[in-house]
């Protein structure tokens, strides 16, 4: 007996954006934010979704998304080509509001979704893991005890990963405390993002 035919990615992001398993714990509705193309070579994998993103629809369409742009490089438009940029976060949807932030990505979208999105995308080259949830479930028993100790490894982790830190503007004091990540890592981030995207067109 033949095996049903598996989804292709446009299937299944169409059935990730459909998703209403937390309809009811969200306090503003249920509004998946992925982009993905299977041409996409580089990854990023953030928390979740803040009440702005949620709001227009645009990942990382905020304060922290113009400083991953300048640690990245990039412009807006080279950004959002999905060709060059894959993006899906631990949690899907806008959690809602804790006592300190934003909660916790939700489980359920790791645990539905996110191994059948990463089967589909066979040229992702690199996987930028951005902040604490992403590099739990990435790096696994190779974290290291802190995100802090995590990013400054990060040479431990590539070529295929570089863990770093959320670019929040709630996250100032960790950036003034820690000038070598500017001073180390983003020029590598830099460098490493161009080098991948090069075979996908030059980057702006």
């Amino acid at each position: 007996m033949n095996e049903p035919a598996r989804p292709t990615l446009d299937a299944l992001l169409a059935d990730v954006r459909a998703c209403r398993v937390c309809e009811h714990d969200l306090p503003l509705g249920p509004r998946p934010i992925v982009r993905a193309t299977v041409d996409s070579r580089i990854l990023i994998v953030g928390q979740a979704p803040g009440a702005k993103v949620h709001a227009s629809g645009i990942p990382w369409n905020d304060a922290s998304g113009e400083r991953l742009r300048t640690w990245l490089g990039v412009d807006a438009t080279s950004f959002y080509d999905e060709t060059r940029f894959a993006i899906i976060p631990m949690g899907f949807c806008y959690p809602g509001r804790g006592s300190s932030g934003d909660k916790p990505p939700r489980r359920e979208c790791a645990q539905l979704w996110l191994d059948s999105l990463l089967e589909r995308l066979n040229n992702i080259e690199l996987t930028l893991l951005i902040g604490q949830y992403a590099q739990r479930h990435f790096l696994g028993e190779r974290r290291r005890p802190s995100l802090t100790e995590t990013v400054r490894a990060w040479a431990d982790y590539g070529p295929a990963f570089i863990p770093l830190p959320h670019p929040s503007p709630r996250n100032q004091a960790w950036f003034k405390h820690h000038p070598w990540f500017d001073n180390e890592v983003v020029p590598m981030l830099r460098t490493r993002v161009a080098a991948v995207a090069a075979g996908a067109g030059q980057l702006a």
